[in-house]
């Protein structure tokens, strides 16, 4: 089973999160291909697709969403999951479910009739005074954000052993690689 992680990240975390979706992955028994998706050239040669990408301005980075539209043939065809990481978990407690609600609507309408994804996981990441320059910045801590990391890596784990158990069970996958 070949898998294809590919990822749009502005400052690193998302990379990493698609790293160890991939490490995940290949220690279920798959092989598996971790890219930036400005870098991918053909998505058609993998059994499924893992795809992931920052969140800026409630939506993902221009160069993900470019990949998804110029290869949406083979990823119409193919097994494809989708994950975002954005910021809802720094906002505060108030703010942070309706926030988390709201992005994953939208982000996954965007998306869901682009390529019919069999799953979308929308994950917060880094965010640090760094990333936020200026009036942004100071705004966040304002309104009671908290910088940090704030990957929850046993949840990203989790949903990765699920992707590779579906596929594992999935008879169009299992008889191609007999």
């Amino acid at each position: 089973m070949r898998i294809l992680v590919g990822h749009a990240s502005a400052h690193g975390s998302t990379a990493e999160i698609a790293r160890r979706i991939a490490e995940v992955l290949r220690s279920q028994g798959a092989s598996v291909d971790v890219e930036r998706m400005g870098r991918i050239t053909d998505p058609g040669g993998y059994d499924a697709v893992v795809l992931g990408s920052a969140v800026h301005h409630q939506a993902w980075l221009p160069e993900a969403t470019e990949f998804v539209r110029r290869h949406r043939g083979d990823l119409l065809s193919r097994r494809v999951w989708l994950f975002s990481v954005g910021m809802s978990a720094g906002l505060p407690r108030l703010l942070r479910r309706p926030a988390h609600r709201a992005q994953d609507r939208r982000l996954a309408a965007a998306l869901r009739d682009v390529v019919r994804p069999r799953g979308h996981l929308l994950l917060s990441g880094v965010t640090g005074p760094d990333l936020l320059p200026g009036a942004a910045g100071l705004l966040f801590r304002g309104i009671g954000g908290h910088f940090g990391d704030h990957r929850d890596w046993a949840e990203i784990e989790a949903w990765a052993r699920r992707i590779a158990r579906e596929l594992s069970e999935d008879p169009a996958i299992a008889s191609a690689g007999s």
